[in-house]
């Protein structure tokens, strides 16, 4: 991060400058910051509110330049709660918050998605998802995102036989979720079925999320739970 002198440590054989010397003038992107421990926090923190850092086995303090930007898929709220992200950290970072929608708040977005990273993931096979696994991807909830789905289009690549990827080649935990009964009333998707409680509520928390036209908190708090215990109950599903 902070780059260091030569002979600082050993095999230090020359000076070499960090990501912040190196941002000077630009924009400097923190990906997955909710997962820096608390000891790298104080350090980032330092730097941001004087605007210094030294270079590892330096003594000379330099100036620091540059916009950042974090990324996380983390509850950073809950975990300034619960203590495991300092407060006056968050607080630092979080000026201007952008927040984007998962996946499975826009359901809509998936067929152009999936027929893009299609485009890049197999670009000379001549693939294409036929309408009906294009609407079982749109049934899926993908608490992993952009990622779940790119890996969902590199498996059935791999499987497709033919011109066009059908709902037989799309992974069969996601195929059983989408094929599962579907009950409109208030009750949720259980049916008359008995199944273990744990099963009804995964399938209750899926049916809920696909059919929920708010953001992930305010289903969090329609459910009476927290949003992390909501993302962890939907990537169990």
């Amino acid at each position: 991060m902070f780059g260091y002198e030569k002979g600082a440590f050993t095999g230090a054989n020359f000076r070499k400058i960090g990501l912040v010397e190196a941002a000077s003038g630009g924009t400097l992107f923190l990906d997955e910051i909710g997962d820096m421990p608390l000891s790298q926090q104080v350090k980032l923190l330092r730097l941001l509110e004087t605007g210094t850092f030294r270079r590892v086995g330096s003594v000379e303090m330099l100036g620091a330049d540059f916009r950042l930007v974090c990324a996380t898929h983390r509850d950073l709220e809950a975990m300034v709660r619960d203590g495991s992200f300092r407060r006056d950290f968050y607080f630092r970072i979080s000026a201007f918050p952008i927040r984007t929608p998962a996946l499975w708040e826009r359901p809509e977005d998936i067929a152009l998605l999936a027929d893009s990273l299609l485009a890049r993931v197999a670009p000379r096979a001549g693939l294409r998802l036929s309408p009906e696994a294009q609407q079982v991807l749109s049934r899926m909830p993908f608490p992993g995102n952009i990622r779940e789905l790119r890996n969902v289009i590199e498996r059935a690549c791999v499987l497709a036989t033919g011109p066009a990827i059908l709902p037989a080649h799309l992974p069969s935990t996601e195929l059983g979720a989408a094929a599962a009964p579907r009950i409109e009333g208030k009750a949720g998707p259980a049916g008359e079925e008995i199944v273990p409680l744990d099963q009804a509520e995964r399938r209750y928390v899926r049916w809920a999320a696909q059919r929920f036209a708010g953001d992930r908190r305010a289903l969090a708090r329609r459910l009476g739970i927290s949003e992390r215990t909501l993302f962890r109950k939907l990537r169990e599903t």
